[in-house]
């Protein structure tokens, strides 16, 4: 075998290991995301009401806003 063949071998394993990697990293996200969705205001509204509180709807909306800020 000639270096060019090695050579192309090499660069063809190198691109197969990121195409399969970038799709099995992103079915793992996808599943990984329908088992524990983001947080959402009704969320947000359960653990008022677990803490015995009701939130305004001022509050569910500053609480977001910074889930997102600190994101």
């Amino acid at each position: 075998m000639g270096t060019g063949s090695i050579v192309g071998i090499a660069i063809g394993c190198f691109v197969g290991g990121l195409v399969l990697g970038f799709v099995l990293t992103r079915k793992l996200i996808k599943r990984e995301m329908k088992k524990n969705p983001p947080i959402n205001e009704n969320m947000i509204r359960a653990m008022f009401m677990s803490m015995g509180r009701k939130p305004s709807e001022a509050q569910i909306r500053a609480v977001m806003n910074n889930m997102r800020n600190s994101q």
